[in-house]
């Protein structure tokens, strides 16, 4: 849901997605869900003991970071500001990161489990590819209405920055 929300909010600032667009983000997203987990399984113990107390905050600081820029630049002249496409370079795998850190915790849980992590893995990474490809399009029909605009744009922002609170929120942070 963290993928489909980041790609809801990413297809409304793109505001128009073609197929490479959608193909990157997609693949990328659904590519680091499912590999998330494979790798918590696969070095198991000790990469939970390394990113358990921080993998919360690097999740929230990455999707504030995304967000807010978003958010302040919804507000800026459009022909004045250059346009920076979420599916591609830096941006894209911060997101992808963002959006699948937690699942490192799910493969140790299954490791811990003793149940293989081959099916998990590829079903997260499917159902991610299709709730991210969904979110896009979604945000850009969102996006393209021009009584929307710049206020979706805004929105979108303030989503993913929400979307960090509430990781910070479910990992306890707060109390």
């Amino acid at each position: 849901m963290d993928a489909f929300a980041v790609a809801l909010a990413s297809g409304i600032s793109l505001k128009k997605v073609d197929c490479r667009q959608t193909f990157r983000l997609a693949w990328h997203f659904g590519f680091f869900q499912a590999m998330m987990p494979v790798i918590g399984w696969s070095v198991g113990f000790w990469i939970q003991t390394l990113f358990s107390g921080v993998d919360h905050w690097i999740a929230f600081v990455l999707l504030s970071i995304i967000g807010t820029k978003m958010f302040y630049e919804s507000f800026s002249d459009d022909e004045k500001r250059p346009f920076h496409d979420p599916t591609k370079g830096l941006k894209m795998v911060m997101l992808s990161i963002a959006t699948s850190i937690d699942a490192l915790a799910v493969g140790f849980s299954i490791a811990m489990l003793g149940h293989p992590i081959w099916m998990p893995a590829l079903v997260i990474g499917c159902v991610c590819c299709f709730l991210t490809t969904l979110g896009l399009y979604l945000g850009c029909w969102l996006g393209s209405k021009t009584r929307l605009g710049n206020y979706a744009e805004a929105s979108g922002g303030l989503i993913l920055i929400c979307i960090g609170l509430r990781i910070l929120y479910e990992h306890n942070v707060f109390f």
